[in-house]
C-alpha cells in the first residue's frame, strides 16, 4: 500500500526488454533505501514494482508484459515518481493507494492559472464513474483531488510544491498518464451488486 505522496523522483537509469517483459534500473534521487530489502515494494510512476536487487543510490525491478501493458509504460532515461511502501505507524497524508493502475488517461489541458496549474485528463469510459468532483485520484502515483468532472474529462489543482516534488510538471497535452481511482469505489460498486443479487435470490 501507499500514500500518494511522492517521496523522490527518480531516473530510469537502464532499460533493457526481455520479449515481452523488461527490466529496469532505477536511480533513487535521494531516497532513502537503508529500511528496504529486495523483495519490497516501490510504485514507480505509481506502478507497484518489487525491488530485485539494491545499491545505495538505485534498485532493480522486473515488469511483466501485463504491466507494460496496462499502463502508460516506462521510456529510459525519464525522471519517475518514487514511493515507498506504507508502514503502518506512518502518517497518511494523501489517500490509500494499492499501486495496482486501473486505466491510462491522456492530458487534454496544461496550463497556468495564477500560480497553480489546472490540468484536464480524459479518463477511460470505463474509470468515468469512479471519479467524482473533491473525490481523491492518483496521478503517475501522485495522490490529487478532483476538482471537476464533465463526463470522462475531469480537472485537477496542482499547487507549485506538487509540481516542484513531481514529475507533473513534464505533462503537456497528449501526455499518457496512470490512472488509479479511489479504492473504495470499486468497494462500494461491488457492495451494491452483490446487495442487487441477494436481493433478487
Amino acid at each position: 500500500m501507499f500514500t500518494g505522496i511522492i517521496q523522490s523522483v527518480g531516473r530510469i537509469h537502464e532499460y533493457e526488454a526481455r520479449g515481452a517483459d523488461a527490466r529496469m534500473v532505477i536511480t533513487g534521487g535521494g531516497l532513502d533505501f537503508s529500511d528496504v530489502a529486495v523483495g519490497d515494494s516501490i510504485a514507480v510512476n505509481g506502478v507497484c514494482l518489487t525491488a530485485v536487487a539494491l545499491n545505495p543510490d538505485r534498485f532493480t525491478v522486473d515488469v511483466s508484459a501485463e504491466t507494460l501493458r496496462v499502463t502508460a509504460g516506462f521510456v529510459p532515461g525519464a525522471d519517475v515518481n518514487l514511493e515507498k511502501a506504507l508502514r503502518l505507524a506512518d502518517r497518511l497524508g494523501g489517500h490509500l493507494v494499492s499501486g495496482h493502475v486501473d486505466g491510462v488517461g491522456t492530458v487534454h489541458r496544461f496550463a497556468p492559472v495564477g500560480e497553480s496549474h489546472l490540468l484536464e485528463i480524459d479518463a477511460p469510459a470505463g474509470l468515468a464513474r469512479y471519479i467524482i468532483r473533491k473525490g481523491s485520484i492518483t496521478v503517475n502515483g501522485v495522490s490529487l483531488t478532483v476538482n471537476q468532472v464533465e463526463g470522462a474529462r475531469f480537472a485537477l489543482n496542482l499547487i507549485p510544491h506538487t509540481l516542484e516534488m513531481t514529475t507533473l510538471k513534464y505533462l503537456q497535452p497528449g501526455s499518457r498518464i496512470n490512472l488509479e481511482v479511489d479504492m473504495i469505489a470499486r468497494y462500494v460498486e461491488r457492495m451494491m451488486q452483490f446487495t442487487q443479487i441477494t436481493d433478487k435470490d
